[in-house]
């Protein structure tokens, strides 16, 4: 019985080299149930997660408990001494092969949402890259589409007008250059589309060290990485969380135990407006 459902909280797998395998163990063993991945082995150990993937069902938790998303890249991200495609293939044969190449490093013969890690220019390019993830949708390889870094709301539009089998996730940087994306994640909330953020903690000091913050950690005995957590679930925001510590790995999964007011929320959104 596979579970389709997004869990609310992602483990991120970038950088963590020869370490993937044990990390995302831990991960799972712990308390996550998603998994976020990608085919490029520049930042990624996809075959890492595979490898823990075998394990944690030697633990009684099968493949079909968890979600698990993947990415194609295109070549622009590729690390041109290790691309997992033919380079000089089609665009629709090099979204095959990346796949197929996922499966193998995965163990699975399907993924829960295949990504595409960046948009693609000229336009008919990303036309052509999604219409071969709807082929891998339709033959139930892939249970749901997003894109990644992508950051133009009328591009999104575009993409969504023009496709068969709709974007279903965003998973995008969470900073300020893009104004936190206020306006795209309005947009893909009315359209059903879940945003995941990335760098959530890494690219915001500034919120984690404010005042605001640091008195929800007091209030709640929680740690402004947990308060700035449980802020973007209520927002219906799915971060991605790639710490590598037992520590924070269970404090990630303790921000359930707490809510914030709907002030309080008010309070952290007001951050990300000035």
């Amino acid at each position: 019985m596979q579970n389709t459902n997004m869990p609310p909280l992602m483990y991120g797998t970038a950088w963590k080299k020869e370490h993937t395998a044990d990390l995302v163990e831990m991960a799972i063993m712990s308390g996550f149930r998603g998994i976020d991945t990608a085919c490029q082995p520049k930042h990624y150990n996809e075959a890492g997660v595979g490898e823990a993937l075998e394990r944690l069902a030697a633990h009684g938790i099968l493949r079909e408990e968890l979600f698990l998303q993947t990415k194609f890249t295109p070549l622009s991200g590729q690390d041109p001494a290790r691309i997992p495609y033919d380079p000089n293939a089609p665009l629709e044969m090099q979204v095959a092969q990346s796949f197929e190449a996922s499966k193998r490093n995965l163990r699975t013969e399907y993924v829960d949402s295949l990504v595409l890690h960046s948009p693609l220019f000229p336009y008919a390019h990303l036309q052509k890259v999604w219409e071969a993830m709807e082929g891998i949708y339709h033959s139930g390889g892939a249970l749901r589409l997003g894109i990644s870094n992508c950051y133009d709301l009328e591009l999104l539009k575009r993409l969504y007008a023009n496709t068969q089998i709709k974007p279903a996730v965003v998973q995008n940087r969470f900073y300020a250059e893009s104004g936190y994306d206020i306006e795209l994640r309005a947009w893909c909330e009315s359209m059903n589309i879940t945003y995941q953020s990335f760098w959530s903690l890494t690219a915001n000091p500034h919120i984690l060290g404010s005042k605001t913050v640091f008195a929800l950690g007091r209030k709640y005995d929680k740690t402004e990485a947990q308060i700035f957590y449980r802020y973007l679930c209520h927002k219906g925001i799915v971060p991605l969380i790639g710490s590598t510590s037992k520590q924070h790995i269970d404090e990630d999964l303790a921000i359930f135990t707490f809510e914030l007011e709907a002030n309080e929320i008010m309070d952290i959104s007001s951050l990300l407006e000035a």
